[in-house]
């Protein structure tokens, strides 16, 4: 009987992959289990306690809700020792403040301009202008989450940077 080297499944006769993990399997590669470790049919799922989250999946999750998830990231045990996660965990708290910064200064511009006697003409202009800023910060919000999940530190020109220092490297 031979098992899978990774996750200790029992390994079909001349199958060369595991059917519980689908991990490539070499004749030589199968092994049997460690001792204290029980037999699992080669159907089911292992799973184990101490696995958490991938590092990708919580550099994703660091950007979801800006600044709460950053923050949450940056005091979970397991996270706020992986470098990787702390500097998304920065990235996405220094992006959001600064889509704060630029929303809340943006907006008073706008309202200079209309309350100044403007009129409708410069309000259009200056609220279409609001309009593709709040759509470029959307796209890099979906940016930074997909380079986050494909395990890539994407740096943001400046924001990047203090990120990086923040996270240790």
């Amino acid at each position: 009987m031979a098992f899978c080297s990774k996750c200790g499944a029992q390994l079909n006769e001349n199958s060369s992959f595991c059917a519980a993990c689908g991990t490539p399997v070499a004749a030589s590669q199968a092994v049997p289990p460690p001792p204290g470790v029980a037999q699992t049919p080669a159907s089911a799922p292992v799973y184990t306690a101490s696995a958490g989250m991938s590092n990708n999946v919580a550099g994703l999750l660091c950007y979801i809700l800006g600044i709460i998830t950053g923050i949450i990231f940056l005091v979970l045990e397991p996270y706020k020792n992986n470098r990787f996660v702390r500097f998304h965990a920065f990235q996405s708290i220094f992006f959001w403040v600064a889509c704060c910064v630029i929303w809340m200064i943006w907006s008073w511009v706008i309202a200079g301009a209309f309350l100044s006697g403007g009129g409708l003409g410069s309000f259009g202009f200056l609220g279409l202008t609001f309009a593709f800023l709040r759509l470029l910060m959307f796209v890099c919000w979906i940016f930074l989450m997909v380079k986050a999940y494909g395990n890539e530190e994407y740096r943001l020109p400046i924001i990047g940077d203090l990120a990086a220092k923040q996270a240790g490297a």
